[in-house]
């Protein structure tokens, strides 16, 4: 985390480029795991090192619930870890918009597939992102979207899921929600393993992508939980979190 050029505070990338921008040599502070650490580089070099800046990171992923009273949403039941950092990062602040899936790479054993989208940041946003946890990211629904919200769907506790038949719900065209067939095979606690049985599903995508993280799962008309994770060497069978457990962790 860079936090000082020239001793100037530096927030954003622009606030960087602005700072660099001082002829002759620099002085740039950062931390570092926990720990400060200062470097002095001359201005070729400190305009080399800003192209590999960055002040945000972002992602696909599928919208799991938003509370019809509270305007709360959980979205994708795992932690956005940004890729450079392979952790999760330190952020200000956080918005959502509507992403339009433009591809598919298939999952093939030992292989995830993805899928290929474009984040219409030009539109309003959909919402802020408040928290960024292991159980998912959560924040406020904001009333940009203006599509209207489908009918709220009564929550299937803990107790009451059972192995056997469910659905997804998720997008693998556009912004268009399909539901897929599938079938939950254990049950443990707060979590669930499945398996897609949908065959235009498995034609399509292989199984599960990145991507799907936060699909809805639905048994019986009820909804069940979030698909988190996909099981890389077999990629038609996945794990999925609870939504009552998603719930109780986003308070």
């Amino acid at each position: 985390m860079i936090e000082k050029i020239n001793e100037i505070p530096v927030k954003t990338l622009a606030d960087a480029k602005q700072a660099v921008a001082t002829q002759g040599q620099q002085k740039w502070t950062m931390k570092s795991e926990g720990k400060e650490v200062t470097l002095e580089l001359q201005e070729k070099e400190a305009t080399h090192v800003i192209s590999f800046l960055k002040d945000e990171t972002d992602g696909v992923g599928t919208l799991t619930y938003i509370d019809p009273e509270t305007k709360k949403y959980g979205a994708l039941g795992h932690q956005i870890v940004d890729s450079t950092l392979q952790e999760a990062p330190v952020f200000r602040a956080g918005s959502i918009f509507l992403a339009s899936i433009q591809q598919i790479r298939k999952s093939i054993p030992g292989q995830p597939g993805y899928k290929i989208s474009s984040i219409e940041k030009h539109q309003e946003r959909l919402g802020s992102i408040d928290k960024n946890t292991v159980y998912g990211i959560f924040g406020r629904w904001e009333d940009g979207y203006p599509q209207s919200l489908p009918k709220a769907i009564e929550i299937m506790h803990e107790k009451d899921i059972k192995t056997g038949k469910a659905e997804i719900y998720t997008a693998i065209e556009g912004s268009k929600v399909e539901t897929f067939s599938i079938e939950i095979i254990k049950i443990e606690n707060e979590r669930l393993e499945f398996i897609i049985s949908d065959e235009k599903l498995i034609e399509k995508t292989g199984g599960i992508l990145q991507g799907m993280s936060g699909s809805p799962i639905i048994q019986n008309g009820r909804f069940v939980g979030a698909v988190t994770h996909m099981f890389v060497e077999e990629p038609k069978k996945g794990a999925a979190i609870t939504v009552a457990e998603m719930l109780r962790k986003s308070s």
